[in-house]
């Protein structure tokens, strides 16, 4: 059973726990701190955005701005920049918004979803949050002459690539292949290979597809996440900071110099993660004031706080 990583506490009490695996690595590449099972393959999900969008870029895709290379590695809210953005990813390869292979879906963004739903506006594949990635993928399908219909078959020859790169990165074959939420293929990989591969973007050399997605995203964090989300917050506390969170409990932040640290939750759940994640930060030097925002997840009861969520005493040793 993997160490407790996060702890709930209700007016003193231990409500509940939330178990995973977490590893801090240096600028080097070397394992400074391990709980769980770090080596033991997982799905990343989102967390593997950043490293699958160089390949978008090898195959000979060039965004139009920072703002669209961004986004192709995020995880967006639907806001409205956020569809305009991706559909002019669409538009500059000669494709349509029906080209994308994500499913319908409302914004995520609260206001964006309720001024939608009051206006009886329907779901729409722009507001998917990986619609960015998708349409960086066919876009990158245009460029390199490979066909956009059945770009997210696995044996599509940018899926293949994409496999191959997250491999190289990770330093670690990648050990299942499945479909992920916004229906493109999901790769598994340890949460120390996810490090790996993340690491690689922010301590490359300037002018190389990798350094180019990790300033991308670092420059644009708004269109990595949105308004009032922890990635975008996070990037714009710590400079340098590059961070790519994931569905069901992971998250993963790495800082040129310093190293890099990933986490999985093995429930699933959201609300342990940055508190996990600022625990690792710290071993990597962030200071702890500036990280005081994500350390603790409030517990509300009644009009007012009765606890938190924090990390464990082992993360915090």
């Amino acid at each position: 059973m993997n160490p407790v990583l996060v702890e709930v506490r209700r007016s003193g009490f231990l409500e509940s726990v939330h178990r995973g695996s977490l590893v801090v690595l240096d600028a080097a590449g070397q394992v400074t701190f391990a709980a769980g099972a770090v080596d033991r393959p997982t799905l990343p999900r989102s967390s593997n955005k950043p490293v699958q969008a160089t390949v978008l870029l090898a195959a000979g895709w060039t965004p139009g701005s920072g703002e669209e290379l961004a986004i192709a590695a995020g995880s967006h809210s639907g806001e409205d920049g956020h569809r305009e953005t991706a559909a002019a990813i669409l538009a500059a390869a000669g494709l349509a918004p029906e080209a994308l292979g994500c499913p319908p879906a409302l914004p995520q963004h609260e206001p964006t979803k309720a001024a939608w739903l009051a206006a009886g506006r329907a779901p729409e594949r722009l507001a998917m949050n990986c619609s960015g990635k998708h349409a960086g993928m066919l876009a990158a399908c245009v460029a390199a002459g490979w066909p956009t219909e059945g770009y997210l078959s696995r044996e599509h020859p940018l899926q293949q690539a994409i496999e191959a790169r997250l491999a190289e990165a990770a330093g670690e074959p990648v050990t299942a292949v499945v479909v992920d939420g916004c229906g493109a293929p999901q790769h598994a990989l340890s949460v120390t290979g996810l490090a790996r591969g993340v690491l690689s973007l922010v301590q490359s050399a300037e002018g190389t597809g990798e350094r180019s997605v990790a300033d991308a995203m670092r420059a644009n964090p708004w269109f990595v996440a949105g308004t009032g989300r922890e990635d975008t917050d996070l990037m714009r506390a710590v400079p340098g900071l590059l961070v790519k969170g994931g569905a069901d409990g992971v998250h993963v932040a790495a800082l040129p110099g310093a190293g890099v640290v990933a986490l999985k939750l093995d429930d699933g759940g959201d609300r342990g993660r940055t508190p996990a994640l600022a625990a690792g930060l710290r071993r990597l030097g962030v200071p702890a004031e500036v990280l005081a925002p994500w350390a603790r997840t409030p517990v509300g009861g009644g009009d007012g706080v009765v606890g938190d969520v924090r990390e464990s005493a082992d993360l915090n040793a």
